[in-house]
């Protein structure tokens, strides 16, 4: 288990999720997003011709869909932290993504 920083255009939130996760962050992000817009379980995400959801949303899809038997967690917020701003030890060479 790795740690990644997420967000959704708000604080920046610690995470600790699968290896597998960590090391092919925006791929799982992405595959999230298209999962959205076309699983019949994400419906409740969607909103109009748009979605509505949050880095937290990202990680209950971990936990229920991809890698239940490997669940992640929520560790800690960073609070704001603009996006060009170096992010704190110990979690400044973290994967990142922004939802």
């Amino acid at each position: 288990m790795k740690h990644i920083i997420l967000s959704a255009d708000g604080e920046r939130k610690v995470y600790l999720v699968p290896d597998k996760v960590a090391d092919n962050l925006e791929s799982y992000c992405m595959e999230f997003c298209d999962w959205l817009y076309t699983s019949p379980s994400a419906k409740k995400y969607r909103i109009n011709k748009g979605v509505c959801y949050t880095e937290e949303d990202f990680i209950d899809y971990l936990n229920q869909y991809i890698f239940p038997e490997q669940p992640s967690k929520f560790i800690k917020s960073l609070g704001w932290i603009e996006f060009d701003s170096p992010l704190p030890e110990p979690y400044k060479d973290c994967p990142q993504f922004n939802f």
